[in-house]
């Protein structure tokens, strides 16, 4: 199983973010599980990456020609895509990756991360995916979509497509499940 990794270019200003993006790494390499990422070597990319591959794992980047320099494209990486746009990036991502997890960052993992889901809503793929939650740093986010539910803007079925939780080994294992019985793990 590859799992892609949406996070920030910057670690933020709590070393919780970047610890548990290390922790993520680990995990994923220990457990024999590929990496899918942004490609770059700056913020909590590059933590994850490294934790990746310092732990033997596969890390697998995709970066486009436009931020190659601006994020510093990760040197060491098993496999570097530079790719012509955000767009092909996106999509490049997501046809490695069996799963996705989204960790703390700005605008551009809100929007990969919403563009999974839609993607998802809209039945173009069944994969699951997940927030590591660090600090409660998603809760503003599950509760729009909570809002958006009790709206009427969204099924609780599509609600239900993104798990959370801040522990990346039982996000892991919760994502793992979801793909073995393609049922979301509550």
């Amino acid at each position: 199983m590859r799992v892609c990794v949406f996070c920030g270019s910057r670690s933020g200003d709590d070393p919780i973010h970047a610890d548990a993006a290390r922790r993520l790494g680990t995990l994923l390499a220990t457990r024999g599980h590929g990496l899918v990422y942004g490609g770059g070597n700056i913020g909590l990319m590059g933590v994850v990456a490294d934790a990746a591959l310092a732990a033997g794992g596969e890390a697998i980047g995709v970066i486009p020609h436009h931020l190659e320099q601006l994020e510093v494209a990760h040197p060491g990486l098993t496999q570097l895509h530079v790719v012509d746009s955000m767009h092909t990036r996106k999509a490049l991502m997501a046809d490695l990756a069996d799963a996705f997890v989204a960790a703390p960052g700005g605008f551009g993992t809100l929007d990969e991360l919403c563009e999974i889901l839609t993607w998802a809503q809209l039945g173009l793929h069944r994969k699951p995916a997940g927030l590591l939650n660090v600090a409660g740093y998603f809760d503003p986010l599950l509760a729009m979509f909570d809002q958006a539910v009790s709206a009427g803007f969204l099924s609780r079925a599509h609600r239900a497509l993104i798990l959370s939780d801040d522990d990346p080994a039982r996000l892991l294992d919760r994502l793992g499940a979801d793909l073995t019985t393609g049922v979301p793990v509550a």
